[in-house]
């Protein structure tokens, strides 16, 4: 029998966690506890894959119903596996993000559309525009050890572009910028496929002007192994050499210079 994969999200109203599973059942009739434990009853032998929303807010719909799975597991009335996971809201074939979510490791299987950020640090010396670059750490499971944007992250489900780029700004490099000193140069969407995983983006990129030195910035080391300033024009006469080993994308440098000049 197939999984079934079923997603339960803690910022959801118990209501639509409930038509959500009713969803994943193929929609069947399961608004409370008590009509889930007599579906499983009349479906013995289900294999479900269970994602619950990794934030860390109470919701008895969830509860509820991971308490059910689970017991009906442990008298093995179906087989079940619960992962927690982050959520990302999807974006529409108008590039407009939507309300519906889906975890992260899904996302990134199945190549659906969802928001990031790009933040560049910047600054000009000696009639040139440098750029702040982390090395991403080895732990990454998309492009390890290569040099990236300053700071970069997923949009978490409910959290709005610049939130997340301010958020993802300080948990990376220890950096706390406040969002008006954030100036969005436009959107970008990007596509990087590495074995299993398809990451489809649409990427809000920030350019940051402030001050940094690097020497008192916080890195955190399951994403960033170090940092280094560069020049935009030496990094684009190199980008094609075995030298600069990198996922940048050309086309972001290209915006920063359009929108430094």
């Amino acid at each position: 029998m197939d999984d079934i994969e079923i997603y339960l999200n803690r910022l959801f109203p118990e209501k639509a966690v409930y038509a959500e599973l009713s969803k994943n059942f193929g929609g069947a009739k399961i608004s409370c506890v008590d009509e889930l434990r007599s579906y499983i009853d009349q479906h013995k032998g289900l294999s479900l894959k269970v994602y619950v929303s990794n934030e860390e807010t109470e919701n008895k719909a969830v509860d509820e119903i991971s308490a059910v799975l689970e017991k009906a597991a442990a008298e093995d009335k179906l087989s079940l596996s619960i992962t927690v996971d982050e959520f990302l809201n999807l974006i529409d074939s108008e590039a407009h993000l939507t309300s519906q979510a889906k975890p992260r490791s899904l996302v990134h299987r199945d190549g659906d559309l969802h928001p990031a950020v790009h933040i560049w640090i910047i600054k000009r010396k000696d009639m040139g525009i440098y750029v702040l670059l982390q090395k991403r750490s080895h732990e990454k499971d998309i492009s390890p050890d290569c040099f990236d944007v300053s700071a970069a992250g997923h949009v978490s489900q409910g959290e709005e572009f610049r939130s997340s780029a301010v958020r993802e700004t300080e948990e990376e490099l220890g950096l706390k910028i406040h969002g008006s000193r954030l100036e969005l140069i436009g959107l970008h969407r990007c596509q990087n496929d590495e074995g299993n995983i398809h990451d489809n983006e649409l990427r809000a990129v920030y350019l940051c002007r402030e001050p940094v030195d690097t020497e008192h910035l916080k890195l955190q080391k399951s994403e960033v192994s170090e940092v280094c300033w560069a020049e935009v024009d030496e990094m684009l006469a190199s980008m094609g050499t075995s030298d600069f080993h990198h996922c940048i994308d050309l086309s972001e440098l290209q915006m920063i210079k359009k929108a430094v000049f």
